[in-house]
């Protein structure tokens, strides 16, 4: 028995820790690296990761808008319905770029969550 609590505990050792969240400064460095690669910043993997990082917080932001229009309870904000909110990545990099430095280690997702809340407001 105390050998599989040993083994339990070594595997949690092992495990590795699931990702942390992505700063906005973060998001912004690598910003800032690819535009300064031009046209061969599509080869880097830092595409993928960035948009990846947006495609989630935006998923994540949806759901929270809808559950709370099924649940009867007033959104954080009203976009537009699903796939007619368009925001393209000047508009949004601009939207870091305005967060103060000192704020700038909030999440990707806090960062477009307050933008979304403030570029779509309910009435």
């Amino acid at each position: 028995m105390r050998g599989m609590i040993r083994l339990a505990g070594l595997a949690l050792v092992l495990v590795p820790v699931a990702a942390q969240a992505m700063t906005v400064n973060e998001f912004l460095t690598k910003t800032t690296a690819l535009q300064a690669k031009g046209f061969a910043a599509m080869l880097s993997p830092d595409v993928s990761l960035l948009r990846d990082e947006i495609k989630t917080a935006a998923t994540a932001y949806r759901a929270e808008i809808d559950a709370a229009q099924a649940a009867h309870r007033k959104p954080r904000s009203c976009p537009p319905p699903k796939g007619q909110a368009k925001v393209d990545s000047n508009t949004l990099i601009a939207a870091f770029q305005a967060i103060p430095p000192a704020k700038r280690m909030m999440s990707v997702k806090a960062a477009f969550y307050g933008f979304m809340d403030k570029r779509y407001p309910c009435s």
